[in-house]
């Protein structure tokens, strides 16, 4: 684990100056990202507008995979596909936002809080709506079918029960979709809002940077039912 951390830090350009002892009978391994940032390169979650496209850069589905492994419901070999996009940097989608120019607007990493819960997050901070296409949310191999089966993590369980009020579904998304909308994500994506104009580029950019996903999801609309409000078909 040491080693692997050591590896992925090299690779993004960072140094490993330190750090602290647990003693604890489960490993744990954690680290902390401190660096500066050009104000000319900083993109937040507070600036999105009405009409941006939303476009994903890794599919979900990490937290019901490794759930279903810790319950011997799938193997090491039904989660490679995740392990690598949990192993692959944002630094690829990063490029790709940089080359887009000033189409993107906003943009957020999709972690604990789900899809769902970090798109709330950007909508509450911008003080808009969305709207997601659920078809068109890419999703990892088998992570439907497990979360019918049952698979879903706590946290994934709590996004929904603090989300559910900023979410309506249409009748045609089915159970286990939605469960998958709010799964708690390690190593996710990015989430961009970019100006509908300039979405096709950045989709053609993340894929010649071979991110895991590039997919356009839904849409950035005006808060007429309050800001923070998701809608999903």
């Amino acid at each position: 684990m040491l080693r692997g951390g050591a590896d992925i830090a090299k690779e993004a350009g960072a140094f490993v100056l330190g750090g602290h002892s647990v003693d604890d009978p489960e490993p744990k391994y954690g680290m902390v990202a401190i660096g500066e940032l050009h104000p000319n390169r900083i993109v937040t979650l507070a600036r999105a507008r009405a009409g941006d496209a939303l476009v994903l850069t890794k599919p979900i589905g990490t937290g019901v995979l490794t759930t279903a492994l810790k319950r011997d419901l799938a193997t090491a070999a039904d989660l490679a596909e995740a392990v690598r996009s949990m192993a692959t940097l944002n630094a690829g989608a990063a490029r790709a936002m940089r080359a887009t120019g000033g189409g993107v607007h906003a943009a957020t990493d999709v972690t604990g809080f789900g899809l769902l819960g970090h798109l709330h997050n950007m909508l509450m901070a911008s003080g808009l709506a969305a709207e997601i296409d659920a078809a068109s949310v890419p999703l990892f191999p088998q992570a439907a079918a497990l979360a019918e089966r049952g698979a879903v993590p706590g946290g994934t369980k709590r996004n929904r029960d603090a989300l559910s009020p900023h979410v309506s579904f249409a009748a045609r998304v089915p159970e286990p979709i939605r469960v998958l909308l709010f799964d708690a994500q390690t190593s996710g994506g990015l989430l961009i809002a970019v100006d509908p104009d300039r979405a096709g580029a950045l989709l053609a950019t993340l894929e010649r940077e071979g991110t895991p996903a590039a997919a356009r999801i839904g849409r950035i609309t005006r808060a007429g039912v309050g800001a923070g409000a998701i809608t999903v078909g």
